[in-house]
C-alpha cells in the first residue's frame, strides 16, 4: 500500500524512499514488532479464556512438560499471522503475485494448523483430525502455488532445479516441477512443525531463515547483484523481502511472550505457516537445495522422527530416548534453555554456511 505513495514522488521526492525495497522492509519489519506487542496480551487473554486447560501435553512427553507447560494457551500463530499481515498488506507492493502466492500459502497451512489446534482443545487431545488428510490439503494448496511460481517464471527457469556451489549446474524437472515444489513446502511446513516443542525453540530458527531468505529473494529478483553473483535471476521475487522483514518482526514480537516459560505456544497456526512460508519462498527463489541448509535444523528435527518411528517399527528398537531429537537431549540432562538456545547457535551456523552458497560458485 504504501509503495503506491512513491508515484507521488514528483510532486514531494521525500516519497521516492517507499521505491526502495530495503526501506519497506525495515518499515515492515517495525510494524509487525509494534502489531504483535500492541495486541498480543490481549489475544493471550483471549485464548487463556477460550481454551481454559490450554494445549494438551502429550503423556509420552519428557515428565517436566507435564507440570510446566499444562494450561499454557496455543494458537499463538494468530498473533504472528496477524503481525505478518498487516504489515506485508502496508508495505509490499501489491501488484506482486509473488507476494499474494507466498501469503496464499502462508494463511493456507495457517487455516489447517488453526483447525488442527481448535480440534487438539475442543478435545482435549494430543490428536487433532486425521494425518493424511492435513497433508493432503497441504499438497493441494503447494501444488497450486508452484503452478502458479511456472507460469510466472522465464521459460528457463519455470522448472529448473538450481545445485548450489555450481552457476551452470540445474536439473530440468518438467512437469514434476510441482510435485518436487509442493514437496519441499509440505516438508519445510511440518519439518517446522516438530521442531516447535519448547519455549522459544521454533521461533529464532524461523528469524533466522526468514532473513536469510529475504536477502536470497532481494539479490535474486535484482539483475545486477544476480549476475554478479551468478546466481538466477527471478524477476519479481525480491518484493519477499518484505514478507521476510514482517516475519523477523512479528517474531521478535511473539518470542517476548513464548520466552521461557512461555505465556502462550504458537501451536500448528503458527508453525505450519512459518514453515510453508519459509518453503514457498525457496521454490520461487529457486533455492530448494540451499533451504535444505539453512533450515537444516528443521531437517535434523523431522529426520530424527522419521529414523525413530522406522526404527520402532522395523525393529521394535528406538535410535533415540525421545523424538524430536530436542526430548532426546532433554532426555540427556540438558537444560530446556541449553537445548533452545544451542539449537539457536546451530541454525545460525547453518544459515551462515547456505548463506557462503551465494558466493562459493
Amino acid at each position: 500500500m504504501f509503495e503506491y505513495l512513491a508515484s507521488f514522488a514528483g510532486e514531494f521526492s521525500p516519497l521516492n524512499v517507499f521505491r526502495y525495497i530495503t526501506f519497506r522492509t525495515g518499515g515492515a519489519l517495525i510494524t509487525a514488532l509494534f502489531v504483535t506487542f500492541l495486541f498480543g496480551p490481549a489475544i493471550i487473554r483471549s485464548l487463556r479464556v477460550r481454551q481454559g486447560k490450554g494445549q494438551p501435553i502429550r503423556e509420552d512427553g519428557p515428565a517436566s512438560h507435564l507440570l510446566t507447560k499444562r494450561g499454557t494457551p496455543t494458537m499463538g500463530g494468530l498473533m504472528i499471522l496477524s503481525g505478518l499481515l498487516i504489515a506485508t498488506l502496508l508495505w509490499a507492493d501489491l501488484g506482486n503475485l509473488y507476494v499474494w502466492l507466498v501469503l496464499f500459502v502462508t494463511l493456507g497451512f495457517g487455516a489447517i494448523g488453526f483447525y488442527d489446534d481448535y480440534l487438539k482443545v475442543k478435545r482435549a487431545t494430543h490428536g487433532g483430525f486425521s494425518g493424511r488428510m492435513r497433508l493432503a490439503i497441504e499438497a493441494v494448496i503447494a501444488m497450486i502455488a508452484c503452478v502458479a511460481f511456472m507460469l510466472l517464471e522465464s521459460p528457463e527457469l519455470e522448472s529448473v532445479l538450481t545445485v548450489p556451489f555450481f552457476k551452470d549446474l540445474f536439473f530440468n524437472l518438467g512437469l514434476f516441477f510441482p510435485i518436487f515444489g509442493a514437496f519441499v513446502i509440505v516438508g519445510a511446513g511440518n519439518a517446522v512443525n516438530l521442531t516447535d516443542g519448547l519455549d522459544g525453540l521454533a521461533i529464532v530458527p524461523v528469524m533466522i531463515a526468514s532473513g536469510s531468505f529475504g536477502l536470497i529473494a532481494y539479490l535474486s529478483g535484482n539483475a545486477v547483484f544476480a549476475d554478479y553473483l551468478q546466481i538466477h535471476n527471478v524477476v519479481g521475487t525480491g518484493e519477499i523481502a518484505v514478507i521476510c522483514g514482517a516475519v523477523i518482526g512479528c517474531g521478535l514480537g511473539f518470542l517476548w511472550f513464548n520466552a521461557p516459560p512461555a505465556a502462550i505456544f504458537m501451536g500448528d497456526t503458527g508453525s505450519l505457516a512459518l514453515g510453508g512460508m519459509i518453503g514457498a519462498i525457496a521454490v520461487a527463489t529457486k533455492h530448494e537445495i540451499v533451504l535444505a541448509i539453512i533450515g537444516g535444523l528443521f531437517v535434523l528435527e523431522a529426520v530424527s522422527v522419521i529414523i525413530q518411528v522406522g526404527s520402532y517399527k522395523l525393529t521394535g528398537k528406538r535410535v533415540f530416548k525421545m523424538a524430536p531429537i530436542h526430548h532426546h537431549f532433554e532426555q540427556l540432562g540438558w537444560t530446556e534453555p541449553q537445548v533452545v538456545i544451542r539449537f539457536w547457535i546451530i541454525a545460525f551456523v547453518l544459515a551462515l554456511v547456505g548463506l557462503s552458497t551465494l558466493k562459493l560458485r
